[in-house]
């Protein structure tokens, strides 16, 4: 796939994996995401390698991230969205929702999924609402498990 570079001011929003800061996506979701704390660095690694990834620079410093999963014709999930705190305020949320709304692979897609507790005002402006049926929703679901994968590998040591 293409790498996407876009600019603006200062700032570049790109889709080339070889500038990600692995270890600051890394602590960012292990230590302050709140959704993914205790995540393994292989388990992100991993994760990145089988994603769409949007990495938001500064100076080529990575000071936000968001990262969609997709078949590219029908169905995207988008996940571990951040901005740095020093950075926040400044538009870059909105920039990079409209970075990757207007990807072109990303078209004419039938269904987005989105799991959030925070910033709804934000994803509202893009087309994302509340679950239309959420009597057909299904989900396999364990919050522990980063911590449970490491009880289990330190009890069999």
């Amino acid at each position: 796939m293409e790498i996407v570079e876009k600019y603006k001011n200062e700032y570049l929003i790109s889709t080339d994996n070889n500038k990600l800061d692995i270890s600051l996506i890394h602590n960012f979701l292990n230590n302050e995401s709140g959704w993914s704390n205790g995540i393994s660095l292989d388990k992100v690694k991993k994760s990145i390698n089988n994603s769409l990834n949007f990495g938001i620079y500064l100076d080529s410093k990575l000071i936000g991230y968001a990262r969609v999963i997709s078949d590219f014709s029908t169905i995207a999930y988008l996940g571990d969205i951040f901005i740095l705190k020093e950075y926040r305020g400044l538009g870059l949320s909105k920039w990079l929702m409209e970075t990757i709304m207007e990807h072109n692979h990303l078209q004419d897609l039938r269904r987005w999924i989105l799991l959030t507790s925070t910033a709804e005002w934000l994803y509202v402006k893009y087309g994302f609402t509340k679950l239309h049926k959420p009597e057909i929703y299904m989900e396999k679901f364990d919050p522990n498990v980063y911590q449970n994968k490491e009880k289990t590998n330190s009890d069999n040591v």
